[in-house]
Order: C-alpha cells, then sequence, then structure tokens
C-alpha cells in the first residue's frame, strides 16, 4: 500500500513538471511572436523629396549654408523656442556683404518659411488690432510668451523667455514684435518663401 501511493505521488510529480515546463514555453513562445508597438509614421503629405534634394529645413543648424533666391547666407546662430506644446526655431543668416537676414522655420502644420529683416529705429509698438507700417496695414494674428535656447552667435543668453506680437497683411507680408528677456521691442517685416526658394548646403561638425 505504501509503495502504491511512493508511485502515485512520484507520477503526480513527474507530470506537474512537465506541465510546467510546457506552460514556460508557451508562455516564451508568446513572448516572443507578440507583436512590436507599430511606429509613428509622421505626417504622410511631408514633402519628402524635396528635403532630400533641396536639404531640410527643420534640422538647420549654425554653420550650415542656405542660398535663397540664389543669395548665399551663412547660419551665424539658431534660435529654438517651446510655447505649450508648439516649437518653432529662427536662424540669423549673415551673407557675404554683411547683410544679415533671420529665417524662421515653423510646422502649421505645413510647412512654413519666412524671411525677416529688421527694422531698426522703430518707434510702433504691438497690441493694437490694426498697424500701418511701411504703407500696409496689417492685422493682428497672434501673441504669446515663449522659452528659448539659443545656440552660435545670437547676442542673446543661452536660454531665456521671448514675448512676441505677430501681424499680417493681405498677401500674406508680416509683421513682427519680439522681446527677449527685460529688453525692448524688436520690429521686423517678414515674407514668406516657397520651398523652392531655399536650398541647403549642410556642413559637417567639427570635433
Amino acid at each position: 500500500m505504501d509503495g502504491s501511493v511512493a508511485y502515485l505521488l512520484t507520477a503526480a510529480g513527474c507530470l506537474v513538471g512537465v506541465a510546467g515546463v510546457v506552460v514556460a514555453v508557451v508562455a516564451l513562445r508568446r513572448g516572443r511572436s507578440r507583436p512590436q508597438r507599430p511606429k509613428d509614421p509622421g505626417d504622410p503629405l511631408r514633402d519628402r523629396d524635396s528635403d532630400a534634394l533641396r536639404g531640410d529645413p527643420r534640422r538647420l543648424k549654425p554653420g550650415d549654408i542656405v542660398e535663397i533666391r540664389g543669395t548665399s547666407y551663412a547660419v551665424r546662430g539658431s534660435i529654438r523656442l517651446v510655447e505649450g506644446g508648439w516649437s518653432w526655431a529662427e536662424h540669423l543668416l549673415d551673407d557675404a556683404a554683411g547683410v544679415r537676414r533671420w529665417l524662421s522655420v515653423e510646422e502649421d502644420p505645413e510647412l512654413e518659411l519666412v524671411l525677416w529683416a529688421a527694422e531698426p529705429g522703430t518707434t510702433v509698438t504691438p497690441g493694437a488690432p490694426t498697424i500701418d507700417f511701411a504703407g500696409r496695414r496689417y492685422n493682428w494674428d497672434e501673441s504669446g510668451q515663449a522659452r528659448y535656447t539659443a545656440t552660435g552667435t545670437t547676442g542673446l543668453d543661452p536660454t531665456g523667455t521671448m514675448r512676441y506680437h505677430d501681424y499680417q497683411a493681405p498677401g500674406g507680408a508680416r509683421l513682427s514684435f519680439e522681446a527677449y528677456g527685460e529688453a525692448g521691442w524688436e520690429v521686423a517685416l517678414g515674407e514668406v518663401l516657397h520651398r523652392a526658394d531655399v536650398m541647403i548646403y549642410p556642413q559637417a561638425e567639427v570635433d
């Protein structure tokens, strides 16, 4: 009787062990065959052909060369701005004659490139619903405050805050007011560029 009981207990133990191995193997196989989380496909309408042929403005950085309508500029510095979940960039450009411009790069959601020219000495201030400036009437578009990070030569602290007021005129002309930190308002006129107006020549980073 004791021998039979011992035999039954031994057999039951073997069955439990085999079942445990089977469960482990099945679990391992399920783990390996679990489908991976699909990657974010990104914007399906993004013009990747233009990025490949003309360079990607989103990757612009100090040291790169930008050709805009036949004029070549060196990128002296870049400012990355963040406001809530929104971000954009502004790049300081300098040509061979020392003429400086700013190029803003923003996705809204389409890629928008604007070439800016500073208007120093201007006494007009932002805040009104409409502003008459340089022979045009500009309508208020948006305003806010963003945090920025600056790299390269920009004349700004490495980090800080920026306030802005943006205006638009019929036809797409832009008028912008920006104030970095405690500085006063800087005024600039902007012109929207077509993607074909801009060619980027990335420069290799030097260690």
